[in-house]
């Protein structure tokens, strides 16, 4: 999974993974470290800024709320996947993404500070 580093919110979903990836079956890549090769995968900072990116070890890329939906399966959050795949909310959810990605640093600076309590008070 790709993300924002700099986004708390991002970072505090990322910390929620983390501590629920015991198989090993997410890695996590900051766009903004030497570790983020975007010639690579053919997407650029600005793409994996304007949308959370994946890769699957086949080299297939998704992105958005399908990012979600593959990361919750893997970290045994079944409930969430099942939520994030719903066709009927999926409409709602991408638009709700969209939303979040462009304006995450403004919900960050209010949201942010809590949720990485909250996960690395649990951690």
């Amino acid at each position: 999974m790709f993300y924002d580093g700099l986004c708390p919110l991002c970072q505090a979903e990322i910390t929620f993974l983390s501590g629920r990836n015991e198989a090993g079956l997410l890695q996590f890549v900051d766009i903004h470290s030497d570790r983020y090769s975007p010639d690579g995968l053919g997407i650029s900072c600005q793409q994996a800024l304007d949308s959370m990116y994946a890769q699957y070890d086949d080299g297939e890329l998704i992105n958005g709320v399908d990012v979600f939906v593959a990361a919750y399966q893997r970290s045994r959050l079944p409930t969430l996947a099942w939520l994030f795949s719903r066709p009927l909310l999926q409409p709602i959810l991408k638009v709700a993404y969209r939303f979040f990605a462009k304006y995450r640093h403004t919900i960050s600076s209010i949201f942010g500070p809590a949720a990485l309590w909250l996960v690395n008070k649990k951690g």
